[in-house]
């Protein structure tokens, strides 16, 4: 798995590691332990979910009281998300109005694979933002009902929408 973190100065250097950590206790290796948070121990991870060579997620303090994030793009792990396969699930609304929690992968699109990532930017437990696995489509919550209210569409994958509507 490649991963990039900052030095604080504003340098970044990328890395490469096999997984020598389990963030879930299944007994199977499935992140690379770091020391994130600067405490001197090696209790944090990062982990690629997604299954493509980079660390989409970043866990503080795993073996006490996790704290999830995600990589939102920017490379900032600035977005909390839910432990995956816990029941701390995230809450979100699919775009037939009913109530769902699961993630932070789910079938957000109704095209029957659950490849839609949720995103909990605030820390309240409900989702406001969805993006499509190949990032062609997002969606947002604009007034923090959990409900998504405009779709944005990247429609020449550059990574910038290129439409807009409301839901």
């Amino acid at each position: 798995m490649d991963y990039c973190l900052g030095a604080g100065d504003g340098t970044a250097s990328m890395w490469s590691a096999q997984p020598d950590v389990d963030t879930d206790g299944d007994g199977v290796l499935d992140a690379v332990g770091v020391d994130l948070d600067d405490d001197g121990l090696r209790d944090d991870a990062l982990l690629d979910l997604d299954d493509d060579g980079l660390a989409d997620h970043a866990v503080l303090d795993f073996a006490a009281e996790p704290a999830w994030f995600t990589d939102d793009g920017s490379g900032t792990w600035a977005l909390a998300a839910a432990a995956p396969g816990s029941g701390s699930a995230l809450r979100w609304y699919a775009l037939d109005g009913v109530e769902q929690s699961g993630g932070p992968l789910v079938d957000f699109d109704a095209d029957g694979a659950a490849d839609d990532r949720l995103f909990d930017s605030d820390g309240d437990g409900l989702a406001d933002r969805v993006i499509a696995e190949d990032g062609s489509v997002g969606f947002v919550d604009l007034d923090g009902d959990g409900r998504m209210d405009l779709k944005l569409v990247d429609a020449d994958g550059d990574g910038a929408a290129e439409d807009a509507g409301a839901l």
